[in-house]
């Protein structure tokens, strides 16, 4: 334990002080891994030869045996419903909802005018859900202040409050009678709770949200079987904000409006990484049947949006599915043993940025350049931070056609790293790599 703590502090510091494209810092035996996701050769990818239609009206694990909800939803004396000339319209302004045009087009056709934004634009209510790009925080929980494995700086529910509309992270299961809890690749370089917890914020977050649609993606680290999944979600609450698609895969433009969604209180898109079954329990997304995802914890700032997850999909495929661009810059370290990613800290303000080389809009740019649409999610570490507050934001409003309000964001403290911090922490580097190593010789 003592040398992990030691080797920490090494990585620690060592954040700080890249500034090269793609870095790996090396030392001697290295030889655990640190990765961010699960691994292995227990992995395996559904392979849908057809489309399966799901049973979303009955059943086990339908979503409509959670507790029943009203078709029309009011809250603090709000209806939202398109039935009444009185009540808040949630229809939208009229756009092109063919995804492969991307998210420019719009229609001249008269509509009514929407009074209520649905995720934040009253434009997205007329908008299906494949047809929106929105920010990710790239492992949400782990927002644990002095904990050099946090990829966040606020807490959950300051992200959706901000703006963050997927939050994704990390599930695991120490042992046999432990809960399910959100860690950072182990539980003791950074255990933030139980799921159950992190995931009932989220619903009082929905309850108190009526309009707003939520992606939670789930980290199946130790590859449990997707049972394990459901009783955190039960006991949250969040079942009652389960949208179940009505097959599996899912093409892009058979997903439902947010206005739809928002209007049957489907508001919760819940994703299993690995080990998914759609068919036992339809709520629970399988990933990989319905996105795809660029190269996950990158250390190239050029930010290749190709498909690394599933492997060797079909092109003709992927133009069909969501997709996520993973825009969370890493160092590659490996020093007395470990071999770990952590956050490429000082070249946040370009990475979140609107432009420039390895910005975030440089990167949604070359994707809408590949696959003639942008990414439907921009996952990011520390998305407070950019080129100003929000930019990230920004990226999504310029993908989305919308215009973004930059005093919006982001909650109480915005945090800037420069080249200067690396300056002040090269000494703190020398003296805990070489504390590290020191102690690994005794």
């Amino acid at each position: 334990m003592l040398l992990r703590q030691l080797t920490i502090a090494a990585l620690a510091a060592s954040s700080y002080a890249q500034s090269s494209s793609s870095i790996v810092l090396t030392g001697t035996n290295s030889v655990i891994s640190g990765a961010d996701y699960a691994t292995g050769s227990q992995l395996s990818y559904e392979s849908y030869a057809s489309t399966i239609t799901l049973n979303t009206t009955s059943g086990a694990g339908a979503s409509s045996t959670a507790r029943p909800q009203n078709q029309t939803i009011t809250t603090n004396g709000t209806a939202l419903t398109t039935t009444s000339a009185t009540q808040t319209l949630l229809s939208g302004s009229a756009r092109n909802t063919t995804i492969a045009t991307g998210r420019t087009a719009t229609s001249s056709s008269a509509r009514p005018t929407n009074t209520q934004p649905c995720n934040g634009y009253p434009e997205f209510c007329n908008r299906k859900y494949s047809n929106i790009t929105q920010v990710g925080a790239h492992n949400s929980p782990f927002a644990v202040r002095g904990n050099i494995a946090a990829n966040q700086e606020l807490d959950v529910t300051t992200q959706l409050n901000d703006g963050v509309r997927m939050l994704q992270f990390q599930v695991h299961k120490p042992n046999d009678t432990a809960p399910l809890l959100l860690c950072h690749t182990s539980c003791d370089l950074l255990n933030a709770g139980t799921l159950v917890d992190y995931l009932t914020t989220v619903r009082e977050w929905l309850d108190a949200n009526p309009y707003d649609v939520v992606t939670v993606l789930m980290g199946n680290y130790d590859v449990l079987t997707p049972q394990n999944f459901t009783g955190p979600v039960y006991e949250s609450g969040l079942d009652r904000y389960a949208y179940t698609p009505p097959t599996v895969p899912m093409p892009l433009n058979d997903w439902p409006t947010l206005g739809e969604m928002i209007l049957t209180q489907k508001r919760a898109v819940i994703m299993l990484d690995y080990e998914a079954d759609q068919v036992a329990i339809p709520w629970l997304l399988d990933e990989f049947a319905n996105f795809w995802e660029t190269p996950f914890s990158p250390t190239d700032r050029d930010f290749p949006c190709n498909v690394d997850r599933p492997p060797n999909q079909d092109r003709e495929i992927s133009s069909d599915r969501l997709y996520i661009a993973n825009h969370n810059l890493n160092v590659d370290v490996q020093i007395a043993g470990l071999s770990l990613l952590i956050p490429a800290s000082t070249l946040l303000n370009e990475t979140n940025a609107v432009q420039g080389y390895g910005s975030a809009g440089a990167m949604v740019n070359n994707c809408t350049a590949d696959w003639v649409r942008p990414p439907t999610v921009i996952l990011v570490d520390f998305y407070n931070v950019g080129s100003f507050n929000g930019s990230v934001f920004q990226v999504a409003a310029d993908a989305n056609g919308v215009s973004y309000n930059r005093d919006s964001c982001c909650g109480t403290m915005q945090r800037t790293v420069n080249a200067a911090t690396s300056k002040k922490v090269s000494s703190v580097i020398v003296a805990a790599a070489a504390l590290a190593v020191a102690y690994v010789m005794v």
